[in-house]
């Protein structure tokens, strides 16, 4: 039995998938993007708990009274694919319990993940940028890896959301979100697009953990600018 190393659970989530979720974040993350915000999620046996999947769904079961007929649980983090063992399990284990299944992603994990996705209601798929050349100077690794995960989506037919961070002077700005909104027509099965707008919130933790935060003095965005954006991107989406 795999043990998975939990950082830590939100037991209300609601805009992590639809309805009212469980959030569990698993430790370890391949990426550094510049604006992440848990960078005390990056190492991947640094920190958190340990617990089998048995244990993790068995704690889930204590919140499906609330799940209704929309929530379940997701799986974020973190990178949840490098976790591979742990989360095939676990997704298994939700599967045969009827607790919906969403996967919070980069889609930079271990490859071959057929197992995983087979049990897998949505894949949540933070898009980083739509270019390599972006997506190198946001995450500081290739895009070669989002793009095997995203290709084993689509050959799987996983319902997506899409998210996106704008971030001024990074992933903002008229053409950028045009690209973007030309990307997302390329991506079959796509339900929603979300546009998330850049905050500051974890910049304190780089502080305690002694680490320069690469953004500094950028402002965080204001949510109203990415209306239209938001609803052009989802014009047309059969959303689910």
């Amino acid at each position: 039995m795999a043990m998975g190393r939990i950082h830590s659970w939100e037991s209300m989530g609601l805009v992590d998938g639809p309805g009212i979720r469980t959030v569990i974040f698993l430790q370890g993350c391949r990426l550094r993007c510049r604006y992440c915000h848990n960078p005390d999620t990056w190492e991947l046996c640094g920190g958190g708990t340990l617990e089998s999947p048995e244990e993790t769904v068995n704690r889930l079961m204590r919140f499906k009274p609330y799940y209704g007929a929309d929530g379940g649980v997701t799986f974020s983090g973190g990178e949840p694919l490098l976790q591979k063992e742990f989360l095939t399990e676990a997704l298994a284990l939700c599967k045969s319990r009827r607790i919906h299944t969403c996967l919070d992603t980069a889609g930079v994990g271990c490859g071959g993940y057929g197992e995983i996705l087979k049990n897998t209601d949505l894949v949540l798929l933070d898009v980083k940028h739509y270019t390599p050349e972006g997506y190198q100077a946001v995450t500081s690794r290739s895009m070669d890896a989002y793009e095997e995960f995203l290709d084993a989506v689509q050959s799987m037919e996983v319902p997506l959301w899409l998210r996106h961070v704008v971030v001024p002077g990074l992933t903002d700005g008229e053409d950028h979100l045009a690209g973007l909104a030309e990307y997302v027509k390329g991506i079959r099965n796509v339900k929603r697009v979300e546009l998330l707008p850049y905050h500051v919130l974890g910049v304190p933790k780089y502080r305690a953990m002694g680490i320069p935060y690469p953004l500094e003095g950028v402002p965080p965005m204001e949510s109203g600018a990415l209306v239209k954006w938001q609803e052009r991107m989802n014009c047309g989406l059969k959303n689910g």
